[in-house]
């Protein structure tokens, strides 16, 4: 049965929220007080900017356990429910961790004029440069035990000039200032403060920032941790919907946008909303004509290599699988949309139970994210041999699973439509051999699936013992149309990395922005990056306390993690590795 539905990231609904809007007045004042700022912060000088991360990074910290209580409670999330950990490696920690980075690539640019790059830089036989960019410490190496994070550069840049090609707005001072407006995400608490980040730190822009209805309660503690920014007049947070949005997107006091969300909402933006929008898209003509970047939606897709897996192996995968879903019950852009696997592989079905049983083990979460069972509806009248795990009660989805589904149907909603709910599906490709696979996979995820944002491999390191398999791998990760991939590790943990890029391919146009334009977090600012490649052992020891196996343990693991990067000392390592050993 086919579904009528329009492609691509959903249109949200407007959302409720008891932080009332910031009036046209007010929302003049802040845009006026920014222009006559936006000069002045270009020629802050990089110690007094490093003071400024010092005073945002004690900001976070004493706002950092209100602010996971009112995303506990804003989610409908019991304090112990063990779900605690979720929400400060989505909000404080990752917060915190890009600001312990951001510090550091300006310490660098003020002793040598550019951020150190941590690890090698090599060059690909094709000439693409790759540099190396996690782990930055030791105790990244300590504690992210194999985790590793590349930046390939786009081509055209050479090792000679990499260089060149970071920290661009601190080589040349001459530039003028200028306006931001950052139109803040809904689903995860970091997204808009690490936005801000980006913009005034790498972008050299001071930053309107209006916030999502659906995470205004945070603005009040985001006005607090920020203040340092605020005070100066650096920074400005107004509130409102749609209606703000649009009138800021068109102020001619703001110079460059940048969202998070739905490609929806970037057309309606850059062409205007219904039918007339849509009508200016089609003739190319926008109505919009100042630079926008953003970064939008995707079908994530997980390539399952066919190898010789154990039980213990599939248990492992099965968690890393089912936690790729609901983390965050299922309102991320980088979630796991579509598991492609080998329909001539013996261990499909064995897989595929084992998820089956983790989603089974994992309560239902409640659906806070406007619209989300309409979402669900219009997939399950696509699907109604959907598979239900838990109950669904008022305000709350059951986990969903559609397995089976054709590769041969293109138009299928699972792989043109991004669900952004508590579901994901699976689709088996007609290839046993290893290296075959990977080259059907890679040619599927690129022409057939909507998006660029983010694609997981798992493939088993037997496996890739075979010479041919190993290469058809490496083609894989230099084939895929994303802008991070992963390597036996979920690719969305980019979004967490800091220093690693967020955002879609490059070449996407406002005419077809798919998942984006441009890159976020980036703390060695690199100027032309590809695409970020990080990867993993097959199973990482010990289990990350990120998998839904293991929720309680991130509960101890990340609120000690985040004061860690708030002041390094090796005095609060043994806590944090007896958290992360318990049960």
């Amino acid at each position: 049965m086919t579904v009528a539905t329009t492609a691509g990231s959903p249109l949200f609904p407007a959302a409720a929220t008891t932080i009332p809007p910031t009036d046209q007045a007010a929302l003049d004042a802040a845009v006026a007080a920014l222009q006559a700022k936006k000069d002045a912060w270009v020629a802050v000088p990089v110690r007094e900017r490093i003071a400024l991360v010092d005073q945002l990074m004690r900001g976070v910290r004493e706002t950092a356990q209100r602010w996971v209580d009112a995303c506990l409670q804003a989610k409908g999330l019991a304090p112990d429910a063990g779900l605690a950990g979720e929400e400060w490696v989505l909000g404080p920690y990752a917060l915190m961790k890009a600001l312990r980075q951001l510090r550091g690539s300006l310490a660098d640019i003020a002793r040598i004029g550019y951020p150190r790059i941590p690890g090698p830089v090599t060059t690909r036989p094709n000439g693409q440069v790759v540099a190396s960019v996690f782990p930055q410490t030791g105790y990244d190496r300590l504690l992210f035990t194999g985790l590793t994070g590349d930046i390939w550069m786009q081509p055209g840049v050479t090792k000679d000039d990499l260089f060149s090609t970071m920290a661009v707005n601190y080589r040349d001072k001459g530039h003028p200032g200028k306006v931001t407006l950052v139109l803040g995400a809904g689903n995860v608490s970091s997204i808009g403060p690490l936005d801000i980040l980006d913009k005034l730190f790498t972008g050299d822009s001071v930053v309107i920032y209006k916030s999502n209805p659906i995470t205004a309660y945070l603005g009040p503690l985001l006005e607090e941790a920020f203040r340092a920014l605020i005070e100066p007049g650096w920074l400005r947070l107004v509130y409102g919907g749609a209606q703000e949005g649009a009138y800021l997107c068109r102020h001619p006091g703001v110079e460059e946008i940048h969202i998070t969300g739905s490609d929806k909402t970037f057309d309606a933006i850059v062409f205007g909303p219904g039918p007339e929008g849509a009508a200016r898209k089609a003739a190319g003509t926008p109505l919009l004509d100042k630079p926008i970047t953003g970064e939008l939606g995707n079908v994530s897709p997980v390539i399952i290599v066919p190898g010789p897996w154990s039980a213990s192996d599939i248990a492992y995968q099965a968690a890393h699988l089912a936690s790729m879903l609901t983390t965050n019950a299922g309102f991320n852009c980088n979630a796991t949309r579509v598991m492609l696997t080998s329909d001539g592989w013996g261990q499909r079905v064995q897989l595929l139970d084992a998820v089956r049983g983790v989603l089974a083990s994992v309560p239902p979460r409640a659906a806070y994210y406007p619209g989300a069972a309409e979402r669900a509806g219009r997939f399950l009248e696509a699907h109604p041999e959907a598979e239900h795990f838990g109950e669904a009660g008022e305000g709350h989805l059951p986990w969903t699973l559609i397995s089976g589904v054709s590769h041969a149907n293109a138009d299928d909603i699972v792989f043109t439509t991004e669900a952004f709910c508590s579901l994901f599906a699976e689709s088996p490709l007609p290839e046993a051999d290893p290296a075959a696979f990977l080259q059907r996979a890679v040619a599927f995820c690129n022409e057939q699936l909507y998006g660029t944002l983010n694609a997981t491999i798992l493939i088993h390191p037997r496996t890739l013992k075979d010479p041919a398999v190993a290469a058809a791998m490496e083609h894989a990760v230099a084939n895929l149309r994303y802008g991070t991939v992963g390597v036996n590790y979920w690719a969305g943990a980019s979004f967490i990395m800091g220093v690693t890029t967020w955002g879609a391919y490059p070449g996407h146009t406002p005419h077809n922005v798919q998942s984006g334009i441009g890159v976020v977090h980036n703390t060695l600012m690199f100027s032309r990056a590809e695409k970020t490649v990080v990867r993993a052992p097959f199973k990482s020891v010990p289990v990350p306390p990120w998998f839904a196996t293991r929720r309680r343990a991130g509960g101890g693991v990340f609120p000690r993690l985040t004061a860690l990067e708030h002041q390094p000392s090796p005095a609060k390592l043994p806590a944090i590795l007896s958290a992360a050993l318990a049960k």
